[in-house]
């Protein structure tokens, strides 16, 4: 009768704790040692392969950055990777990143992504969400195909612009439209 006891109250403490740790936001969790690692590393490769990446940082509200996508696909195909909200250099939140789709395709790439909130109400929008979808107002100034960072007046009047590079594998197309972002605890 003791050990059924003992067992249970060892059972709701590992429930209350398992309750307290899952109201956090994962910030400074032990999870998110290794995707913070990935985001500085991810921001210093692309900071040093697109200076002009430096002052979109400087002017952005925020920056999601995901490190590492990995898509595969036959036919059908999907999708997944986990990143981090950074706000004034600071990590506020965790995001993963998912996506489905069907087509003619074949193969698997990895690649990884920034999205800059060039506005505080884009960036206001996608922390108040239960789940944002890249879609139209997305503005893409580099795609990693060796070739420059442009931006002009008319895309930094966007209200979201979207880096995307380190593409590693043997898939057609990198695109973020129809990835879903949703806030995660590390």
């Amino acid at each position: 009768m003791k050990t059924i006891k003992r067992r249970a109250l060892i059972l709701a403490a590992m429930a209350s704790v398992t309750m307290a740790t899952a109201c956090g936001n994962g910030v400074n969790s032990r999870g998110s040692d290794t995707i913070n690692a990935r985001v500085e590393a991810t921001l210093n490769y692309m900071y040093d392969e697109y200076p002009n990446t430096i002052d979109l940082a400087d002017k952005a509200a925020g920056m999601l950055v995901m490190p590492l996508i990995t898509e595969a696909g036959l036919g059908f195909g999907g999708g997944y990777g986990r990143g981090a909200l950074k706000v004034n250099d600071e990590v506020v939140d965790y995001y993963s990143t998912t996506r489905a789709n069907f087509g003619f395709q074949i193969g698997a790439q990895q690649f990884a992504h920034v999205l800059f909130f060039m506005t505080e109400g884009a960036l206001q929008e996608f922390q108040s969400s239960r789940g944002w979808a890249a879609g139209a107002d997305l503005e893409y100034v580099v795609s990693d195909q060796g070739d420059s960072l442009a931006t002009d007046t008319t895309t930094l009047r966007s209200p979201v612009l979207a880096v995307v590079f380190g593409r590693a594998g043997a898939r057609i197309g990198a695109t973020l439209e129809g990835s879903k972002y949703t806030r995660i605890i590390p």
